[in-house]
């Protein structure tokens, strides 16, 4: 098939490109930099340069590779993101989910593409209360953090007009591998390891992780399987934060995190980063073990801490903004 990947270059396109080439499919990878493109064409596939942003743009790349499936891998998270400033640090991000995928999915109708996978998110997102584990068919967030809210509205946005167009929402858990934050030189992980990230309160929020390799199989899987809807894309193991960070700490050799109350948290992370730590929830895969035929290779993050957070390399580098 011919595959279109928006955001070829970023840190879930640059591990996909391979991943379709394998498989014996026809690619083209987007960036927003010809820096970019030259790695989509390094590692196999023809590398375009688009403008997430911008309409003609899209358009004019999506109707040039004409793909029976596209999908969308834009996002903008080039730095550390601020707990206190989250819809600040996601304001293109959230752009791209809004803006960028109407733009993507009227061109993608237009060339005749007969499958759309779209990435989301599930995490903070899903309501912090009830079942401590949640399905695709729960609500997210009715309440969240005031600085959250156009995050989680943009979020919910790119979900709802993948699925009227027939196509498939897959929610990725928090990310960790090489390249990420949570992974080798990346710097939440150097934070555990420096004991700069604490316990906050009895840190009883549920985490759901997702191996950066194990989001993209999930993605090539989607390219041929499943119905129209969303798919929690996780491990096996939702996990209290005080469970899995201190299991993270001793897997990277660091001491154990410290505690502190929420109050002091909340003034260095604010009210985000405290329901977080505190309230979150985690998500269930069964659906796209189910729908899609997919198995994480890391089946919990117990192991990913111990052997996936920076031994594997993709053939494309990737970057932190997937635009």
């Amino acid at each position: 098939m011919k595959i279109f990947i928006a955001g070829g270059s970023g840190a879930v396109g640059s591990r996909l490109v391979p991943q379709f080439l394998a498989a014996g499919h026809e690619v083209t990878g987007t960036s927003r930099t010809e820096e970019g493109a030259r790695r989509i064409e390094a590692a196999g596939a023809r590398g375009v340069v688009m403008d997430g942003l911008d309409e003609a743009s899209i358009r004019r790349a999506v109707l040039e590779a004409r793909p029976d499936v596209l999908v969308h891998q834009l996002t903008s998270l080039s730095g550390g993101f601020d707990f206190k400033r989250f819809d600040e640090t996601f304001a293109t991000t959230n752009e791209l989910r809004t803006r960028g995928t109407d733009a993507l999915i009227a061109a993608a109708e237009e060339a005749g593409t007969s499958r759309i996978v779209v990435q989301s998110y599930t995490g903070w997102t899903n309501e912090h209360s009830g079942s401590p584990v949640k399905t695709e068919a729960d609500p997210i967030d009715p309440d969240p953090v005031p600085i959250a809210r156009s995050t989680l509205a943009a979020i919910a946005y790119a979900e709802r007009a993948t699925v009227a167009a027939g196509g498939l929402a897959l929610r990725f858990g928090s990310f960790y591998g090489p390249g990420q934050a949570l992974g080798e030189g990346g710097e939440m992980l150097e934070a555990v390891r420096r004991r700069r990230i604490p316990l906050v309160g009895r840190a009883e929020g549920i985490w759901s992780f997702c191996h950066i390799d194990d989001a993209a199989t999930a993605t090539v899987a989607a390219a041929t399987r499943g119905a129209a809807g969303v798919y929690n894309i996780v491990d096996d193991e939702p996990a209290p934060v005080s469970t899995w960070l201190p299991e993270l700490a001793r897997a990277v050799g660091a001491k154990r995190p410290l505690r502190v109350p929420a109050w002091i948290a909340r003034t260095i992370i604010g009210d985000f980063g405290v329901a977080w730590m505190t309230t979150a929830r985690g998500s269930s895969n069964a659906k796209a073990k189910a729908e899609l035929g997919w198995t994480p290779r890391y089946a919990s993050w117990r192991e990913g801490f111990r052997s996936g957070l920076g031994t594997e390399t993709a053939s494309a580098s990737p970057t932190a903004s997937g635009r």
